[in-house]
């Protein structure tokens, strides 16, 4: 409303403050003008008396006399002059009222004794009705002689002179007032308008615009003011850029994060979050079976007493969980307001390749153990038996040199292995890639496992689809590949049963499936095959026809993926096991 702003109030205000001024000085100026036109009207009368009584003192002729008071005095008033012989004469008048009045009235009611006696001169006002007004006298005693004039005038005279001057003085401050509220409205509207130009450029910065700049005009209070604003604007705007940088780096730092991050209120409301964060809700909501909705920022019930912990005891607190097969360490340090803890932060780190790290390293020593074990205990208990000359015939000696051969030639592989993956994992594996005529290199590997196949009354077959002749690879460590596949095949596929090794050389790479009608893998070991010493029959015992390390499928992984190939497997129980892996174009290698 108009009268709520500035610029009203200020214009009201200086409006009120000039009338309040004019209506005292009306006052004083109609009380003051009051006053002038009594003095002057009576000052006129005493003037008309003095030059009658002047007159009556030096002409004795009444006639001149009589005549002469008829041209001095004003036509509005009127004239009695009472003689020293008692008699009296009075004037014409052009005032009605004062011919009504009987001059013998106005004589009784003049106190002419007082006047003859103190020989001075009388001022007084006779009231008159309530219909007419009163009348101003004025009396002269005429000196040496006991003659007196009087001298009297209507009041109305008066009192219309009184109404024009208070016309004049109220039209001169209905004038002034009329100036002062154009003044006003003006001085205040100059003085409100950088104020109001200030309240946009508030309400403009308010809503982000820090290039918001307010005029100066003036080099007064108001110009200081607009150069203050304008310098708080750029300073604003200075501070916001900078707090909205640290916001987006760290916004940033926190997204790119592989923890995640959840930043909490002191009641448990969820504030911020990173993607790892909202992964582990997921999964937290999904294990307890719990619907989570999109507008839900709670944290779950569970681990609300964490924060409670942290709330109350002031310190981090350390928490391992475990949900859909994953461990998550998930670390909760307070948030401090200066003293006061406002909420708490929570670091999660997914461990669960930290934890299958350390698994296999411990179950890499177990099981380097346990291979290394059973040779050499193989070979202590046959050389102690060669040495206790337990074998009596020459054939025993050799059966027990044959063994200790055997297991020898085992520990050497498996040494030879285990410092084969420990040069691949470490990157140091060193391929001599050449071009390799694809059908000889495949056929001599069938003929190497040809005679075993047959020993093992196996079907061993060979397809061949070779569009190009010629593949890059390194021979050795590829034909190391077909190596621990085949054996593989063969040492797990009962009699009667098939190998087939399909070979496809074309302008899409090197293609390699190996297949057979083993015993197959289990399903849930699939995952797991190509990790070091694994072995499908989780006792480990081994007989006449399953012998190996468990490093072959590690090792042939290592080398495939050297070669930038790939390599899969696929299984059923009881019905087989295939094996395939792709070597990309020379150029791609």
């Amino acid at each position: 409303m108009f009268w709520r702003s500035v610029v009203g109030k200020l214009a009201v205000t200086i409006l009120l403050l000039v009338s309040f001024v004019l209506f005292i000085l009306t006052v004083f100026l109609l009380e003051f003008f009051e006053n002038f036109h009594v003095q002057e009207a009576e000052a006129d009368l005493l003037q008309t008396a003095t030059k009658v009584s002047v007159m009556v003192e030096n002409h004795e002729d009444k006639s001149l006399v009589r005549e002469t008071t008829e041209r001095v005095k004003d036509p509005s008033s009127k004239v009695i002059i009472l003689f020293s012989d008692g008699d009296y004469w009075s004037s014409d008048t052009d005032d009605q009222q004062l011919a009504s009045l009987e001059d013998k009235w106005i004589i009784d009611h003049s106190n002419v004794d007082n006047i003859n006696s103190s020989n001075d001169t009388l001022k007084d006002e006779i009231e008159g009705s309530e219909q007419e007004p009163g009348i101003m006298l004025v009396g002269k005693a005429v000196p040496n002689t006991d003659a007196v004039v009087l001298v009297y005038q209507s009041l109305a005279i008066v009192d219309r002179t009184k109404a024009e001057t208070t016309k004049i003085i109220l039209g001169a401050a209905a004038i002034a007032i009329v100036l002062t509220t154009i003044f006003a409205f003006f001085l205040s509207t100059r003085i409100t308008s950088p104020l109001i130009k200030m309240r946009e450029a508030a309400f403009d910065l308010t809503r982000g615009e820090f290039n918001t700049k307010v005029p100066i005009l003036t080099h007064d209070e108001i110009g200081e003011l607009a150069m203050a604003f304008n310098h708080m604007g750029r300073q604003l705007k200075f501070h916001i850029n900078a707090l909205r940088q640290e916001k987006e780096q760290l916004s940033s730092i926190v997204n790119s994060m592989a923890d995640g991050v959840i930043t909490l209120s002191r009641n448990g409301d969820i504030i911020a979050t990173n993607q790892p964060a909202e992964m582990f809700m997921d999964d937290w909501y999904f294990e307890k079976n719990l619907s989570r909705d999109s507008g839900q920022l709670k944290l779950p019930n569970e681990l609300m007493d964490t924060l409670q912990q942290v709330i109350e005891g002031e310190k981090e607190v350390i928490e391992e969980i475990t949900l859909q097969g994953r461990t998550w360490v998930m670390i909760m340090t307070p948030l401090y307001d200066q003293s006061y803890i406002r909420g708490a932060v929570a670091v999660i780190r997914d461990m669960t390749e930290e934890r299958r790290l350390d698994k296999l390293r411990k179950d890499f020593i177990a099981n380097v153990s346990h291979e290394l074990r059973t040779p050499i205990s193989m070979l202590q208990g046959y050389s102690e038996a060669i040495v206790d000359d337990i074998a009596d015939s020459k054939e025993e000696k050799n059966e027990l040199a044959q063994i200790i051969y055997e297991e020898s030639l085992r520990l050497s592989r498996l040494v030879n292995e285990l410092l084969d993956m420990a040069s691949m994992e470490a990157g140091h594996l060193t391929l001599n890639t050449e071009k390799v005529e694809v059908t000889p290199y495949i056929e001599r590997i069938y003929r190497k496992f040809q005679g075993i196949a047959t020993e093992n009354q196996v079907d061993f077959k060979l397809i061949k689809d070779v569009s190009q002749s010629f593949a890059y690879f390194d021979p050795d460590r590829i034909e190391q590949v077909f190596t621990n596949l085949i054996d593989n095949a063969i040492r797990h596929t009962k009699e009667d049963g098939y190998v087939k090794v399909s070979v496809t050389n074309d302008e899409n790479g090197f293609s390699v499936s190996i297949e057979d009608s083993g015993s197959g893998i289990p399903e849930e070991d699939l995952p797991f095959v190509f990790e070091r010493f694994y072995k499908a029959d989780k006792s480990r015992t081994r007989n006449k026809h399953v012998k190996g390390t468990g490093l072959g499928l590690s090792i042939a992984k290592n080398i495939v993926k050297s070669h930038k190939g790939t390599i899969t497997v696929k299984s059923k129980i009881n019905v087989g096991t295939t094996f395939n892996f792709i070597l990309p174009k020379d150029d791609e290698i």
